[in-house]
């Protein structure tokens, strides 16, 4: 698996995940005091739908453009790509990074992490100079553990990796684990891709015997199932916010039933320890 983000802009996964970012940042947005939001796999932060990455995977076609201009009832990210598009034709779909950067209040804080040199040289041009938004080049998981707790003590953690590696799956879980060590109340949220359950199930597994707080897996398959191609993507989240779970199932049910190949289902499963 390969997810450089340039080439999936506006994709059905993207669709979801961003979805559920703005989400979180609501949460977090309800209450005044100042909030830090690290982004640990942040790339460009802003799309071309017509460059070479997007065109040669087509994969905008099965997302955004299906629901644009239209547009999607339960979902507040929708604002932003008509925004960032002037209300005007597609031509620009927003990163993590930029989304999170529009929602910023003064006080408030972005870390955006990128590994990859031109990545990160773009994303540190677009946002150089804006006030409360950190640009910085390094491996997004030592990233994640350096720079937890923040002094806010209030925030979020999106961890979006690539799926390189074939043990990407068992990295994301260490950094995680050891990050809640040291910020047990943080939220944190980790993307994953799915053409089968592996990965999933690891990650719920994991998540259940560590008995990690308020513990939840939200998956989204537009399309079925069937172990080869990318049917959709899922997220863990930790110290889920309680309004979120009613939030995410109504965004799934729409994904499916306006994206995807008609077949496709959603899980929203908590994680809570039994006993």
């Amino acid at each position: 698996m390969n997810y450089r983000h340039a080439f999936h802009a506006g994709n059905h996964t993207e669709l979801f995940k961003h979805a559920v970012l703005v989400f979180l940042l609501e949460h977090l947005l309800a209450k005044p005091k100042p909030f830090m939001v690290l982004d640990s796999h942040a790339g460009l932060g802003m799309y071309d739908l017509d460059a070479p990455e997007a065109i040669r995977t087509g994969e905008k076609a099965e997302g955004i453009e299906r629901v644009y201009p239209d547009g999607l009832a339960v979902c507040p990210l929708y604002g932003q790509i008509r925004a960032v598009n002037e209300e005007g034709p597609l031509r620009r779909y927003p990163g993590s990074p930029e989304i999170i950067r529009r929602l910023l209040r003064p006080g408030d804080r972005l870390i955006a992490t990128e590994l990859h040199p031109q990545d990160h040289a773009a994303l540190a041009a677009r946002f150089r100079g804006l006030p409360g938004v950190i640009v910085q080049q390094r491996n997004g998981y030592e990233a994640v553990n350096a720079l937890v707790p923040p002094r806010e003590r209030r925030g979020l953690v999106f961890i979006d990796p690539p799926f390189e590696r074939k043990d990407e799956t068992e990295i994301a879980l260490r950094t995680l684990a050891k990050a809640l060590r040291k910020w047990a109340t943080g939220m944190f949220c980790l993307w994953y891709p799915i053409k089968d359950n592996a990965i999933g199930d690891r990650i719920a597994t994991f998540a259940r015997e560590a008995g990690w707080p308020k513990a939840m897996r939200l998956e989204c398959r537009p399309f079925r199932q069937d172990g080869v191609r990318l049917c959709g993507s899922g997220m863990l989240l930790c110290n889920t916010p309680w309004t979120l779970p009613a939030k995410a199932e109504a965004l799934m049910a729409e994904l499916c039933r306006r994206l995807g190949d008609g077949d496709g289902s959603w899980t929203l499963e908590s994680l809570a320890a039994s006993g």
